[in-house]
């Protein structure tokens, strides 16, 4: 759509992510980062992975692979998907459960369908992000936390269920332990159903999931898998005419910049280029019961951005 001058004083910048072939069926759509925005709060990478449908025999096989300085959140909206880490963790997680895996000084983790599902064949249809810890706690040590979707708070009225999947918002908080102020959220509105995003955090953003969804006071609307960047105080009623999906996230920026190189987010580059040396050499711990791996790449570079 194209902005008025009254709209920019509400939005700052509205991104189109590029969808990225990864093989066998599956593609992503990556909002973050991109060429004109780095991170939206301490969301530094968002994902939508599919919608996809393996056939029988067929599913995700993302190989062991290492992290460091951040949390991978991961949440899904069709299909399942199976959970292997150097910490010990094995989960599955289904539509509506939330898995966070805190990387800190430095997890392997990997992620396939499991066998159940490659045995029938699915859907598979989710979110992944990264949150960078800020720089106090991006040593800690790696731990990996699965809440329930019947943990993860939710409220509904006039068309509007909110889900809380991180963070505060709408009076709401998650049991999901987080290490600075975000929020992270999914919201299906009804048709002609209206949401005020209140201004409670200093950053926020809006990835529409499905739909379509318009703002008061502005002309056009905002269709699926368009993320829309707001400006800071700036108070937001959406409305969605036939019904839609969205992702709101956010919360208050780092003071200091982050790096972001491969699997590897710091706020110092050193860091990252240890990280790098330690993987080439297998120091990282490895995910149990796995023999293979994600190589570092041979030529590393920096996020590519579309």
């Amino acid at each position: 759509m194209t902005l008025r001058p009254t709209d920019i004083d509400t939005i700052d910048m509205v991104i189109l992510p590029p969808v990225r072939d990864l093989g066998d069926g599956f593609s992503v759509r990556r909002a973050l980062p991109s060429a004109h925005r780095r991170m939206v709060g301490p969301f530094i990478f968002f994902d939508q992975m599919g919608p996809a449908v393996f056939g029988a025999g067929e599913g995700l096989d993302v190989r062991p692979h290492p992290h460091i300085g951040l949390a991978t959140v991961s949440y899904l909206l069709e299909g399942s998907m199976h959970h292997r880490d150097s910490v010990g963790s094995v989960q599955t997680i289904l539509p509506g459960e939330v898995n966070w895996m805190t990387a800190g000084s430095g997890i392997v983790h990997s992620e396939r369908t499991g066998p159940e599902a490659r045995a029938t064949g699915g859907p598979l249809y989710g979110l992944q992000t990264w949150v960078a810890l800020p720089a106090a706690h991006e040593e800690t040590a790696p731990s990996f936390a699965h809440h329930k979707a019947s943990e993860i708070p939710a409220i509904a009225a006039e068309g509007v269920t909110l889900t809380l999947i991180a963070g505060k918002s709408d009076g709401l908080t998650s049991p999901v332990r987080t290490f600075s102020d975000m929020v992270y959220v999914d919201i299906q509105l009804a048709p002609r159903a209206r949401y005020q995003l209140k201004a409670e955090h200093i950053e926020r953003a809006v990835y529409v999931v499905s739909g379509e969804v318009s703002i008061e006071g502005q002309t056009g609307c905002f269709t699926a898998h368009k993320l829309v960047v707001f400006k800071p105080g700036a108070e937001i009623v959406l409305t969605a005419h036939q019904g839609a999906r969205l992702m709101l996230f956010g919360g208050e920026p780092f003071p200091e910049q982050r790096h972001i190189e491969w699997n590897f987010v710091s706020s110092r580059a050193d860091r990252i280029e240890q990280a790098k040396d330690d993987w080439r050499h297998q120091r990282f711990a490895p995910v149990p019961e796995e023999s293979e791996f994600i190589p570092l790449p041979e030529v590393p570079k920096p996020v590519r951005y579309p």
